[in-house]
């Protein structure tokens, strides 16, 4: 059974996460203070569901303290909708932030996806994968090692800023990653940086050139998100 730690101090949230989780499968352990998650955290937890306002200190800290020595995944459950706190969850290495109030299915959707991104990750870990390895987002498929990227079956011709987007989009697949990360990552063929403007061109040819506007979701004031698709 999947272990979940629940950091949140909210009786009313505590009670309706917990209770829909574990109608799901999963088990639930939760606690309303820092001190408490310390106490509580272990190997066996696989995800983490953390507040930022907590009784004796942000949920910033936990989470620090949390990937200073493990990959355990984190998601944010706040109130603070501000961009600047987005941006620094994503940035410490959370791999989602809600913001409340939320409905529990999306919730549920999101962890999901949080998992399989983690478990996918643990199974490449262990069987030693390289470059080969085939991504998959919906029709869209992207070949590591031969860089060819295919739209329904069909090989789709990008520059190469185009594929280095495509490629860091589908690594992380359902993550929101904020335009500031995806420019230190994104150099032209000339190893010149690439600006905002170019950036926002480049998912705008990146969306047509794959016949879809969809997958591709603009995460209004932070950055974009490849979306988690069948």
């Amino acid at each position: 059974m999947t272990k979940i730690l629940l950091v949140e101090d909210d009786d009313t949230i505590c009670f309706g996460v917990c209770r829909a989780l574990k109608k799901k499968g999963y088990e639930v352990i939760d606690c309303s203070d820092i001190a408490s998650a310390k106490r509580l955290f272990s190997e066996e937890i696989r995800l983490i569901l953390l507040d930022l306002n907590l009784p004796d200190g942000s949920g910033y800290a936990f989470c620090e303290w949390v990937k200073r020595s493990h990959d355990t995944p984190v998601i944010f459950l706040t109130v603070r909708d501000d961009v600047a706190d987005i941006t620094r969850g994503l940035d410490m290495g959370a791999d989602d932030y809600m913001t409340k109030p939320f409905h529990i299915a999306v919730l549920e959707s999101r962890i999901q996806a949080v998992l399989r991104r983690a478990a996918s990750g643990r199974t490449a870990d262990s069987r030693k994968t390289d470059a080969s390895d085939i991504l998959v987002c919906g029709d869209i498929l992207l070949d590591r090692q031969k860089m060819q990227v295919y739209a329904e079956d069909e090989e789709v011709a990008l520059t190469g800023l185009e594929y280095r987007l495509l490629l860091m989009l589908m690594e992380n697949k359902g993550c929101i990653l904020p335009r500031d990360r995806i420019l230190e990552k994104i150099w032209d063929v000339n190893s010149n940086f690439v600006n905002d403007n170019t950036l926002t061109v480049a998912v705008k040819r990146l969306r047509e050139k794959l016949h879809d506007t969809t997958c591709i979701t603009t995460v209004r004031g932070i950055g974009y998100r490849m979306k988690e698709m069948l």
